[in-house]
């Protein structure tokens, strides 16, 4: 299954893969940059977001179903058609809190954006 899934590193992907819903499939996980968040994984149910911005070093993995997330946005640093080496970022909304994520490369926040696009699109 590893060689199948997007990622950027094995240990996040085991991670979601340790914590998956019978029949739940993961579409992709993304390392994040920046302060706070660890990764971002996306399963064919919900989101998974590593928030490391607790105090006291503690960690919160947090799932958002689709069915919660009212939009999302990506934040870029340059037009579409940027450069191969810029980041960019994602926000999701889910009710009045905005998760903001940032990845290496604009490729990946697209990806997740299409995806969860895809899943609150939906009928």
């Amino acid at each position: 299954m590893n060689q199948t899934v997007p990622h950027d590193r094995p240990e996040q992907l085991q991670q979601v893969q340790s914590g998956l819903m019978q029949g739940e499939q993961i579409l992709a996980v993304y390392d994040a940059i920046g302060a706070g968040t660890g990764f971002l994984g996306l399963t064919d149910r919900r989101v998974v977001i590593q928030d490391k911005s607790f105090v006291g070093k503690k960690v919160a993995i947090t799932s958002i179903p689709y069915s919660k997330i009212t939009s999302v946005s990506v934040v870029s640093n340059k037009s579409w058609a940027g450069s191969f080496f810029s980041s960019g970022s994602i926000a999701i909304n889910v009710g009045t809190h905005v998760y903001e994520v940032d990845f290496r490369g604009e490729q990946k926040s697209h990806h997740v954006h299409n995806v969860i696009l895809h899943y609150i699109a939906r009928p």
